[in-house]
């Protein structure tokens, strides 16, 4: 509102320091700001009043340490991320941006998608929330309104990258094509000028090869929206782990968006340009200033728990984002940790099935899953092999760091793979 009311401002008056707001940076930075402080502020009221509400969190014994004293801790704590970044987006955001679009719908989706989740469990007073095949319907809705989008929308166009050799002086310099065309195109690590076409895979198709590239994208779209949603929910535990996980997946998206957002910095990097991406800057900006402020009160020992209202809505956010800036393969590099968090479980539940059925008696794999929960446990079940006997229980706060750690090498390490070819 605050950008569309300057910007009409900018045009019929000379007021000094009114074209601010057609910055990016500006608006990026005023973003952060302005939802840390949403987060900060208002977010002490919110616990406050889930409190009040006696909306706390229902734990299970499941014999780790420090977890009965978490019985009663605030939960649905998500709504606070939401408010921050919905907020700040309505005010600095270019509203006519279909990036900016899609991106406060899915906040609000997977919002509200959490949210009957968590007002389930605490209705019903146990961990039965909404049932896994609805949870499963609602993301791959979403996945299906941003496949479809992207795929009608006239405004999500890319301009190709490609080198030329320059024959006078010798030097390869990046190009890109004349003019923005709709394309299926994604970025790919260790490959040549990044690019991976979805149209590869159908070009057999003839006529049809155009069309069925992009089923085969809005299924990808469907596939990460899923895994990464689950992924982030799986992940939220611990005290500050999925939030400060999360911030810095955020931070290295949002340089990505940046770059490939402008042409100058796309040319120098020889990546895809994606005209009109950068609005995600500020969108991503205003994430991040919601994380950080909810942080300050779910840092060891937690004044309040996301809940499947944050949780949900955070993996959400990132599998949808990077989609946008066409990164969603670069996903199992950059978000590790969840897909890990998710794979652990999945291994967890099939060996428990397999060695039942083969032996009588189930066996694991982990002494529990999610991963971080293996860690946490004290004691030798499960397989008692390599996976089992170098690990004692663990505390909390070391394994939330150790975790921030490796997440910080896998964004690192993202950014890597993008200019080994």
């Amino acid at each position: 509102m605050l950008y569309h009311l300057n910007e009409l401002l900018a045009n019929y008056f000379d007021i000094p320091g009114a074209r601010l707001m057609s910055y990016l940076t500006f608006r990026s930075g005023a973003a952060l700001m302005l939802s840390l402080f949403i987060s900060l502020v208002f977010g002490r009221k919110i616990i406050d009043r889930l409190q009040l509400m006696q909306v706390g969190e229902i734990i299970r014994d499941l014999d780790l340490e420090g977890q009965t004293k978490k019985a009663g801790t605030p939960t649905m704590g998500g709504v606070i991320i939401i408010l921050a970044i919905v907020v700040t987006c309505l005010l600095l955001g270019n509203l006519k941006s279909v990036y900016m679009i899609l991106m406060l719908v899915a906040t609000v989706w997977l919002g509200v998608l959490g949210f009957c989740d968590d007002y389930l469990k605490i209705k019903r007073h146990n961990k039965e929330g909404m049932s896994g095949k609805f949870k499963i319907i609602g993301q791959v809705g979403l996945g299906l309104i941003v496949g479809v989008t992207l795929y009608y929308s006239p405004d999500v166009v890319m301009r190709q990258n490609h080198e030329t050799l320059n024959t006078v002086n010798n030097e390869v310099v990046i190009n890109y094509t004349p003019e923005d065309i709709k394309s299926t195109q994604t970025t790919i690590p260790f490959v040549k000028n990044n690019n991976f076409d979805y149209r590869y895979l159908t070009e057999w198709l003839g006529d049809y090869a155009e069309p069925a590239a992009w089923i085969i994208f809005v299924v990808v779209t469907i596939f990460f929206v899923t895994a990464t949603s689950n992924g982030a929910n799986l992940t939220d535990g611990l005290d500050g782990l999925c939030t400060g996980t999360s911030a810095i997946i955020c931070v290295a998206l949002a340089i990505m968006a940046y770059l490939g957002g402008n042409i100058i910095y796309s040319s120098y990097l020889n990546i895809m340009y994606i005209p009109g991406s950068g609005e995600l800057v500020v969108f991503m900006a205003a994430f991040i200033g919601a994380l950080i402020g909810f942080l300050w009160y779910n840092t060891y020992p937690a004044q309040v728990f996301m809940g499947d209202t944050g949780s949900l809505t955070i993996g959400g956010i990132i599998a949808v984002f990077a989609i946008l800036i066409r990164k969603e393969l670069l996903l199992p590099i950059l978000c590790g940790i969840f897909y890990v968090e998710d794979l652990s479980v999945m291994l967890q539940v099939f060996y428990f099935k397999y060695t039942r059925h083969r032996t009588g008696k189930g066996r694991r794999i982990f002494k529990m899953t999610p991963l971080h929960h293996h860690y946490q446990k004290p004691g030798n079940s499960g397989i008692e092999a390599i996976i089992q006997k170098p690990f004692n229980a663990i505390s909390e706060s070391k394994i939330v760091t150790r975790f921030w750690i490796i997440g910080i090498f896998l964004a690192v390490i993202t950014f890597v793979t993008l200019k080994i070819r």
